[in-house]
């Protein structure tokens, strides 16, 4: 059992018999009352999102997810295919199971495949990634004032704002919790 001002975002937990991961976290302190925690969550395996209020010291029931090393094959447009890297066995996964992660996902990729009772829950990606800029916008010269940036397209078609310097066929490396701009990559 876990108390649930100790969940933090993307920790999971059982409860009613779904599962459901944290995408939200926020405690909420009131004067003379107690604290309450407001939780969004996402249901894993039917996707819906809701939002839930404990008490503080509420407890719900951790689960521990098992973790495998899989290969990122192709996205067939309904299915994403994984292999894993010790058994060969190939896995295939709704969109639901992979959306914070297919921006940052290239073919043939290294991923971490969580299970859950021998059930494929989600994938999880290092903290880190390093993509190509395929598309950068043009800088413009003057254009200087406030922190300068621009938008780009990844090899993964993800788009993002960098800073001026970075151009069309650098290898930028991007932080894949919040999908932002880290630094630029020596090839």
């Amino acid at each position: 059992m876990a108390e649930v001002q100790q969940l933090r975002r993307g920790n999971i937990y059982e409860e009613e018999g779904q599962l459901w991961r944290v995408l939200e976290h926020q405690h909420i302190k009131v004067a003379r009352g107690g604290a309450t925690i407001r939780l969004k969550l996402r249901n894993v395996r039917t996707g819906s999102t809701v939002e839930k209020t404990y008490n503080n010291g509420s407890r719900v029931q951790d689960v521990r997810l098992d973790s495998d090393d899989v290969q990122f094959l192709y996205s067939d447009g309904e299915l994403y295919h994984f292999m894993n890297t010790e058994t060969y066995e190939q896995i295939a996964l709704m969109p639901d199971a992979v959306a914070d992660v297919v921006p940052f996902m290239v073919d043939n990729q290294i991923v971490t495949l969580e299970t859950y009772e021998g059930e494929p829950i989600s994938v999880s990606l290092p903290t880190t990634v390093d993509l190509e800029v395929v598309w950068a916008e043009a800088a413009v010269a003057g254009d200087t004032a406030n922190t300068p940036s621009k938008q780009i397209e990844l090899e993964t078609g993800y788009r993002m704002q960098v800073p001026m310097f970075v151009k069309e066929g650098d290898v930028i490396r991007v932080d894949t919790r919040d999908g932002s701009y880290v630094t630029r990559v020596q090839k």
